[in-house]
């Protein structure tokens, strides 16, 4: 599978509607402490209008809701990898993306025949508290050299300025949330974006 080089992420249905008629060809819907009728309500909205822009919407951690409706790609982290029955997401042709942030982790989780691997922070980030300090660039190298042909996913402190680097340390995909979630016009950035991995497409 070849991933698209610029991996937007977002946190609402709405942003979606926002963001992917700029052009945006592959977009996670990371939905957080929503209801069950909410979170299916979001992502059957998200699966048609990415099916109508033609972007590719992978659906983060409710896996089972994606099987019930029908989606195609599923994002799960580790605890996630716990409960989710990927013989059923097989059997229903759903490809799944999986975090990593170890060693254990990625060879975890390149047992489970991933469509990508994901390795993060490779930055500090502001999104979230966690128990991994910033990987650097010479882990993304390293996390390349170990998936082979899986594709690699680059999250975690990113921006445009930062982007050669990543994709000449081996990264497939660059995975951005703050940049243009915290953006004064996220409309625009998304765009510059999209501008910045056009060599990369």
């Amino acid at each position: 599978m070849k991933l698209d080089p610029f991996y937007l992420i977002v946190g609402h249905v709405s942003q979606i509607e926002l963001l992917v008629p700029h052009g945006v060809r592959l977009v996670q819907l990371r939905i957080k402490d929503q209801a069950e009728a909410e979170i299916h309500r979001q992502i059957r909205r998200a699966r048609d209008f990415c099916a109508v822009h033609r972007a590719q919407l992978v659906v983060n951690d409710h896996w089972q809701a994606a099987l019930d409706l029908n989606c195609s790609f599923v994002h799960l982290g580790q605890e996630d990898m716990d409960s989710a029955d990927f013989a059923a997401l097989r059997r229903a042709g759903i490809a799944v993306g999986l975090s990593t942030h170890d060693e254990a982790e990625l060879e975890r989780a390149l047992s489970c025949d991933p469509a990508y691997v994901a390795l993060g922070p490779v930055y500090p980030t502001l999104l979230k508290k966690m128990p991994w300090g910033p990987q650097g660039l010479e882990r993304v190298t390293k996390w390349k050299r170990a998936a082979g042909d899986v594709p690699l996913v680059g999250i975690g402190g990113l921006t445009t300025e930062r982007l050669p680097g990543l994709f000449a340390a081996g990264a497939d995909s660059a995975a951005v949330v703050t940049d243009i979630a915290q953006a004064a016009d996220p409309e625009t950035r998304c765009c510059d974006w999209i501008r910045a991995t056009e060599a990369w497409r």
